[in-house]
């Protein structure tokens, strides 16, 4: 079926008080594996290109996104394409070129101001182009001399009132959120500060986002969907699935060369893991 938008996906799941999954790509492997395991689960997706997926693909942004347009156009289910964690704005400005109708913009590693205004010209432009805009807050510094804290560096956590003024001023259509979980964990251990969830939820009038899901149990994730989030981020869990199943593989046919019998396993340990991501955030 044709692309939809993250933007309708994301909006109709804060309505319903339920979360799309959005996961991130890095190969043509993991671009089936998302999209077979959404069939399974028969769910809405989210393809997701970081920034550092592109730098990965030496600096080329097109390539994988014209696959992930063209797997997504033959899906059985809804698929919209995300551009995650972007930081360049040369990067920025090919999203609507190349298939996306959403950007995530991270400035959350600057200070307030210059954070708040980057991401202001950010939004003004997406909006110009007819983009959907994800922003990140942490936690602001200047409290006894303490720097920014990066929303995903231990110990952050966004501010409800900070946040209010920032998604005001700023003009973003969504909030990725700092309540404990954090990139690239490898294990299911991260524990949800959902008092401030459910604080945050209150304050805020757009869709709130979880990045770092895959350090969330599931019983955290089923808590975090019914106190307000709507849009879940999963990346390394693919890579743990794929990996470890690779790996696997491998040990049991050292003779192995043949790319494509590792790399089948690996993609079908994905779609394991994503049919079973959109489960828990269905039963939520």
């Amino acid at each position: 079926m044709p692309l939809v938008t993250t933007g309708e996906l994301v909006t109709r799941a804060a309505a319903e008080r339920c979360a799309v999954a959005a996961f991130n790509i890095i190969t043509l492997e993991h671009i089936e594996a998302v999209i077979a395991g959404a069939e399974s689960a028969e769910a809405p997706v989210v393809l997701q290109v970081s920034e550092n997926a592109v730098r990965f693909r030496y600096g080329r942004l097109l390539p994988l996104a014209r696959a992930a347009v063209a797997a997504a156009e033959r899906a059985a289910v809804p698929v919209a394409l995300h551009l995650d964690h972007v930081q360049s704005d040369d990067l920025l400005r090919q999203a609507p070129g190349a298939g996306f109708s959403s950007v995530m913009y991270d400035a959350a590693c600057l200070p307030y101001a210059q954070n708040l205004a980057a991401t202001r010209a950010a939004a003004d432009w997406a909006h110009a182009q007819g983009l959907w805009i994800e922003a990140e807050l942490g936690q602001i510094g200047g409290k006894d001399g303490q720097p920014a804290l990066d929303a995903h560096a231990p110990g952050a956590r966004t501010d409800p009132t900070q946040a209010r003024a920032f998604v005001t001023d700023s003009g973003v259509d969504a909030l990725a959120v700092a309540i404990g979980s954090a990139h690239a964990m490898t294990t299911r251990t991260a524990t949800l500060d959902h008092d401030r969830l459910k604080r945050l939820a209150a304050t805020l009038d757009v869709p709130l986002v979880l990045h770092g899901s895959s350090g969330v149990p599931d019983a955290e994730l089923t808590a975090a969907v019914a106190g307000g989030i709507a849009k879940v981020n999963i990346g390394t869990a693919l890579n743990i699935a794929m990996t470890g199943a690779i790996r696997t593989y491998l040990a049991a046919h050292p003779e192995a060369v043949d790319s494509r019998k590792y790399l089948s396993v690996g993609r079908e340990a994905m779609v394991r893991a994503v049919a079973g991501i959109i489960g828990t955030l269905t039963n939520a």
